[in-house]
């Protein structure tokens, strides 16, 4: 009975056997793979704030080329490179003595003409009353006036001489004409320098406000010039565009806003980009001439179907995004985006609309047709860092 039982289960066992290999041969020889699981989202129209970020370069708002007015040598230099200046704080000492010789020479002179005229005007007074009793012709008397008012002249002169002269040795001190901060300084001390020299002594820039500088490609500009309301001028869309903020080198945000005051009228035709120029508030002296930065520019979007970047793939110089189907078979959209849109997102203006349901991930290994199995994201999830 045992020995019955026994082969019975030996027996069963072997069917078994048989036929799970039976069933491992036939998916090997073609059986339908699984369904791959992907994780999609559903679009609905969304209102956000998206950024354009755009190299810039720093210019202070006034870069002044410090440049001697007399000829000299430099006596003495009062403040370092990267110095923070004040207007009229002196910079460098010129030595020139012959101005010093000039003002000695104007201030005798004029001496020496006060003189004259003392003397003449003794002369009139003598002269005069001796006219009165007849004395003396009208001839002398008025001989004696013209003497006097060519004294006067001659004083006169001396004065502007020497106003001349001690203006030529006032400039033998340079001072800061703005503040700002000092730039290089080629020159040392008993460097022979003149007007006609080629370097500056130095630069000063005015950097209580600053201006950054980047370039938008052509068709980025043309995109902002044909939005401009009918009658509106580009100056006035200009006025009316948003706040701009301003990164600085180490990806840190500056903490004063900006505007964009102009818009360069001419294209470069190298790089087919114009320039555009924002003004920023820089009171604390943070920002330098030269600075390497970044322009900020938002823009707001208002319901529009707004799609992740990573959810769309580049073919042929197209853009695309896979939509799942009701069927839930795959097909790809050919979409296009705002050209001002950039980061991690991208706002469709045609291709996608509201309810399609897309694959967020691995979309450009996907072929038109495969079936997958939708696990449908939350728009918190995929929209965590949209603003």
């Amino acid at each position: 009975m045992k020995k019955q039982s026994f082969l019975s289960i030996l027996a069963a066992s072997i069917v078994i056997t048989s036929c799970g290999n039976k069933n491992d041969k036939a998916a090997q020889a073609g059986g339908a793979p699984p369904i791959k699981e992907y994780k999609t989202l559903t679009l609905e129209p969304k209102s956000a704030t998206l950024y354009t970020d755009y190299p810039a370069s720093i210019q202070g708002q006034q870069n002044i080329e410090i440049r001697p007015r007399v000829e000299g040598y430099i006596d003495k230099i009062f403040v370092d490179e990267g110095a923070v200046v004040r207007a009229g704080q002196p910079l460098f000492k010129i030595s020139a003595p012959e101005y010093e010789q000039e003002v000695r020479t104007a201030a005798a002179s004029i001496k020496s003409a006060q003189a004259n005229v003392s003397a003449a005007k003794l002369a009139v007074n003598k002269v005069k009353p001796l006219v009165e009793k007849g004395i003396i012709s009208k001839y002398d008397l008025e001989s004696a006036q013209y003497t006097y008012e060519s004294a006067l002249a001659t004083l006169a002169q001396a004065n502007a001489s020497l106003v001349n002269a001690k203006t030529n040795l006032g400039y033998t001190t340079v001072t800061s004409p703005v503040d700002g901060v000092v730039g290089s300084i080629p020159f040392r001390l008993g460097s022979l320098v003149s007007s006609n020299t080629a370097d500056p002594l130095t630069t000063v820039s005015s950097i209580g406000n600053v201006y950054a500088y980047f370039a938008v490609n052509e068709k980025k500009l043309l995109n902002f010039t044909q939005n401009t309301d009918s009658g509106i001028s580009l100056a006035e869309k200009i006025k009316k565009m948003p706040a701009v903020s301003l990164l600085l080198s180490d990806g840190t945000a500056y903490g004063e806003k900006g505007r964009i005051e102009t818009v360069n009228g001419l294209i470069n035709t190298e790089t087919g980009s114009v320039t555009f120029r924002a003004r920023f508030p820089n009171t604390k002296s943070i920002i330098r001439s030269g600075n390497s930065t970044t322009v900020r520019i938002p823009n707001e979007v208002d319901k529009a179907i707004i799609v992740p970047q990573s959810a769309t793939f580049e073919l042929q110089d197209k853009l695309f995004a896979v939509v799942v189907g009701k069927d839930g078979k795959t097909k790809s959209a050919n979409i296009t985006v705002l050209e001002n849109t950039a980061g991690n997102y991208y706002v469709v203006k045609s291709g996608l609309q509201s309810g399609d349901q897309i694959v967020l991930e691995g979309v450009a290994a996907l072929k038109d047709g495969t079936e997958i199995k939708a696990q449908n994201q939350s728009e918190e999830t995929v929209y965590a860092d949209l603003k």
